[in-house]
């Protein structure tokens, strides 16, 4: 029997259940049922939110990684697209002709009748 991989729980989730338990919105064993949390993990947040270890810095600090790399990624995509369309612009197009369409292709040629 193979075990299950840990989880990990974001600073901000981890403030919210403290917060919520030290508001009084639930009891301990509410959240612990609630979000699936042992009862030493829960204590453990709660120490840490107690001596301040898990304020809102650490929350923001994880918020300001997840929107750089969220920046670099439409960095990432904003480059792929300007080469893209550099490609297009740089491609020659064909002379405009009305008997050639996207859809169909040019028009066929005349039937004359059948084979001689």
């Amino acid at each position: 029997m193979s075990r299950a991989p840990y989880r990990r729980h974001s600073p901000q989730f981890k403030l919210q259940v403290c917060q919520e338990i030290r508001g009084g919105q639930i009891g301990r064993r509410e959240a612990q049922k609630k979000f699936y949390l042992s009862a030493n993990l829960v204590q453990y947040w709660l120490t840490q939110y107690h001596r301040g270890e898990l304020g809102s810095d650490e929350a923001e600090a994880a918020l300001v990684v997840e929107y750089e790399a969220r920046i670099a990624a439409l960095e990432r995509k904003v480059g792929q697209l300007t080469m893209e369309l550099d490609l297009f612009k740089k491609t020659p197009k064909p002379p405009p002709d009305e008997s050639a369409f996207v859809v169909s292709g040019p028009k066929p040629a005349r039937f004359d009748g059948g084979a001689k």
